[in-house]
């Protein structure tokens, strides 16, 4: 048995045709199981692998020969196909134009987002590094205005429901608990996220998801590594941005998807089928408006030892 994950718990299966095999060794070189070693000039498998074959396809994607075959965990050689030349690839200062040019749009045109635009979006937030094959994210796409805004709505009234989470009386209950800096965040930041989010919308005013065409929520399983959801809605991210859209990501939804009252009739009634440590919602759309000038961004430190 390999590494389980949501969606399998075998390891995969590893063939060499050995007719093909001309015993380079890349195989070996590539493989982080140690499954190969090279025997009398061929590649061929150990008995004793480090943890079963995870499925991530570098000893298939790299033989030049074609001698190898990965079937298992969501993976077969059919999921093969051949990259271009290198001299193909983005160049930096194309990538660095595209990023600085982004920014979080939250005015949307009242345009809908055709679907084979959302798929073009989800292809390529399907090539991000996972922490372990096969991809443990999950996707839910709310596709149209009202889809959205009904999501909004039903996320506020779920909000009111908890308003006690952020009252007087639990943070005063709780503050022996609680260290000086989560207080200050709950006071600073959580407090107000849930009046103006309900607030605005019993205004009919939809600052949650913003009215934007399209919200795709990332989350994960009870398996899946905290950085792949956000990796992945970045990933898409980048990748609306490359059609034309605007973007935001929005952090202030998720965790409150995870416990309290009403979440789990919440997440039923839209499919959400696990409660994940880490999760985003991005919202695209065609941006109604159009930044003129954009703005250096800095880490917090960037030491080299």
């Amino acid at each position: 048995m390999s590494i389980p994950t949501s969606r399998t718990e075998e390891a995969a299966i590893v063939t060499i045709d050995h007719s093909k095999c001309k015993g380079c060794g890349k195989c070996v070189n590539v493989c982080k199981d140690f499954e190969f070693t090279i025997v009398d000039g061929k590649a061929a498998l150990l008995a004793q692998p480090l943890f079963g074959c995870i499925a991530c396809g570098h000893c298939m994607a790299i033989c030049p020969e074609g001698a190898i075959q990965v079937k298992g965990r969501c993976l077969t050689p059919d999921d093969l196909f051949p990259l271009g030349e290198s001299n193909a690839k983005a160049d930096y200062q194309s990538l660095m134009q595209l990023l600085q040019e982004r920014r979080s749009i939250r005015e949307f045109k009242d345009i809908p987002v055709p679907r084979e635009t959302i798929d073009q979006i989800i292809e390529a937030a399907k090539t991000a590094p996972m922490g372990l094959p096969p991809s443990d994210v999950n996707l839910l796409v709310l596709h149209g205005k009202e889809k959205v805004r009904q999501f909004s709505s039903d996320f506020c009234t779920l909000l009111d429901k908890n308003r006690w989470f952020v009252s007087w009386w639990f943070m005063a209950l709780m503050t022996p608990f609680y260290d000086s800096k989560t207080i200050r965040f709950f006071k600073k930041f959580m407090r107000p996220v849930f009046d103006i989010y309900i607030g605005s919308m019993k205004k009919g005013e939809d600052v949650v998801t913003y009215d934007a065409p399209v919200a795709i929520y990332f989350y994960g399983s009870p398996y899946c590594d905290p950085a792949d959801p956000i990796i992945a809605a970045t990933y898409a991210m980048t990748a609306a941005e490359s059609l034309g859209l605007g973007s935001c990501m929005l952090g202030a939804i998720h965790p409150f998807l995870q416990s309290g009252f009403g979440v789990k009739a919440f997440r039923e009634k839209y499919n959400i089928r696990f409660k994940s440590r880490e999760g985003l919602v991005l919202i695209v759309g065609y941006p109604k408006v159009k930044y003129s000038r954009g703005i250096r961004r800095s880490f917090a430190n960037v030491d080299f030892y």
